[in-house]
């Protein structure tokens, strides 16, 4: 999108007509009856342009991929959620949507070229036959899997494939070769990354993205949390960036009693529909607090909108992103999939949240207004309108525009950040060592409520740290950031040391101790009526 708004005015128009021509070819993928007819000459024209380019021009191309592009660039003229999906890629993104993908149930990270199980899912088939964390995977079907020719893509393509067909692997085990056969079976890709009990009161609920089984995920956890004696809860939408819609109505619908407007959609062909709350809700009268930021996205702002106008929760954190539109998917024949945009949707006050869009996606993406705004460090005031301007179900105000605006802003915090931990946090650095060192430790702790409270970070481990990325990842020590940023990097020690014994669960409850947004959150339910 971005190539094709640099070109000149001149050259625009024919772009444009390619694009246009292109739209054509993809109606034809289409599983209706369409015809060409009148419009054969343009679809021939382009398929000369094509087999010009592949024939004469000065480098070898992909016509598969300029057509692609071509299409891509088609869709962002129109907006930029629009969105064409190839074929190799709809395998990855059904499971996304589904929640689930055949495999054996590991997590893994390569370290010194080699793949290192950090975690086994339980109840996966890679538990039933006996693998476990710690375990290192040199074999795949016979083949060797290690050396810097692996890398996270090929490991996932070997051990992924259809439910109830075999992998073999061999893994290293105190230097000692094992061979395992796996039958694949059903992954669950969870999307609540955690839930636990904050204090005797507070619950705390991670949603990743939003998939068809989130809304049963959340659910079931918190009946579980409300069984401990939930009476409040801070629902983290922190860098979510949506998913199915449905997903995010059924969760608002958990806080809302019978009969209130959680949402509306406008759109050209399916005209105006609004979806309404319906009774019996889990969290109908529990206090709650919604945690968002700039990554958080299309199904996770009508989440927060839901339950902020109609006063069920008080949002925290930075604006969100900025997405109101919603996006219909049509299969096209070769496999591939055009995602197109069918409406927009409004929040119970009437705001539409759709940010603006000028054409240009790369800087629409990259949200380039929002930080050259400073907005990450204060609010943007120029944002509140009074044409923007709506009123919740209780009376308070709040504006449209662009994305969700909190309740209360909570800057993002730089404090005792350096170059230096940045580095360590891109060198993978804190995984590998966390692997290195839970490998004669794991089940040390019973629960990581117990490790979060036992567990300190000594100055000897910080030096242990420290020098294990200089040796093995190049991350030249620094004295002076080291010593700004020694609490950060104390935190992502025992943060990734959880997250191995855990899983996310682990990872959040170590990080949450120092969150501000979360603190601010606690504050803001005591302050809450009954």
């Amino acid at each position: 999108m971005s190539e094709i708004e640099k070109k000149t005015n001149y050259t625009l128009p024919i772009i444009i007509a390619i694009s246009l021509t292109i739209g054509l070819i993809v109606g034809s993928f289409f599983h209706v009856n369409a015809t060409l007819s009148s419009n054969e000459t343009e679809v021939e024209k382009l398929k000369d342009i094509l087999n010009i380019l592949d024939q004469r021009y000065v480098d070898p191309i992909d016509k598969n991929k300029i057509f692609e592009t071509t299409i891509q660039g088609m869709l962002h003229h129109l907006d930029p959620h629009s969105n064409y999906i190839a074929a190799k890629d709809m395998q990855s993104v059904n499971e996304s949507i589904d929640g689930k993908f055949g495999g054996v149930g590991v997590r893994f990270q390569i370290i010194r070229d080699t793949v290192c199980i950090t975690s086994v899912l339980p109840n996966a088939p890679a538990e039933y036959v006996g693998i476990k964390a710690g375990d290192k995977i040199i074999k795949i079907s016979g083949k060797p899997f290690t050396g810097k020719k692996i890398s996270n893509d090929k490991v996932l393509a070997n051990l992924k494939g259809d439910v109830g067909t075999a992998v073999n692997v061999t893994i290293l085990r105190k230097r000692k070769a094992l061979n395992f056969s796996i039958q694949r079976g059903e992954i669950p890709i969870k999307t609540v990354l955690s839930a636990y009990m904050i204090d005797k009161e507070t619950g705390y609920i991670l949603i990743d993205q939003f998939s068809i089984p989130t809304a049963e995920e959340f659910h079931e956890q918190a009946l579980k949390l409300k069984a401990k004696g939930m009476k409040k809860i801070i629902l983290d939408l922190r860098n979510n960036g949506g998913g199915v819609l449905t997903a995010a109505t059924d969760i608002a619908d958990e806080f809302l009693k019978q009969g209130l407007v959680m949402l509306k959609t406008q759109g050209r062909i399916d005209g105006k529909k609004v979806y309404y709350s319906k009774s019996g809700g889990i969290l109908e009268n529990m206090k709650a607090v919604v945690l968002i930021n700039a990554q958080s996205a299309s199904a996770s702002e009508i989440l927060a909108g839901a339950l902020q106008d109609n006063d069920r929760a008080i949002i925290v954190g930075r604006r969100s992103f900025g997405k109101g539109l919603v996006q219909e998917d049509r299969a096209l024949r070769d496999g591939s999939n055009l995602r197109i945009t069918i409406a927009r949707y409004y929040t119970p006050s009437g705001r539409c949240i759709q940010k603006p869009y000028n054409g240009d996606y790369d800087a629409y993406m990259r949200d380039e207004e929002r930080y050259a705004n400073g907005e990450m460090y204060h609010v943007d005031t120029t944002l509140f309108a009074d044409s923007l301007k709506f009123k919740t179900r209780g009376g308070r105000t709040v504006y449209g525009g662009g994305g969700i605006t909190p309740d209360v802003f909570v800057a993002y915090d730089t404090t005792d950040r350096s170059d230096y931990l940045t580095e360590l946090l891109w060198s993978g650095s804190f995984g590998s060592f966390a692997f290195d060192y839970i490998q004669n430790k794991r089940g040390q702790w019973a629960s990581p409520s117990d490790f979060v409270k036992e567990f300190q970070v000594s100055t000897a481990l910080l030096n242990q740290f420290t020098s294990y990325a200089a040796k093995n990842y190049k991350v030249k020590f620094n004295p002076s950031a080291f010593s700004r940023s020694q609490k950060l990097i104390a935190e992502n020690i025992k943060a990734e040391l959880a997250r191995q014994l855990w899983t996310e669960e682990g990872l959040y409850m170590v990080l949450n101790t120092q969150d501000q947004e979360v603190k601010a959150a606690l504050e803001q339910l005591k302050k809450l009526k009954p």
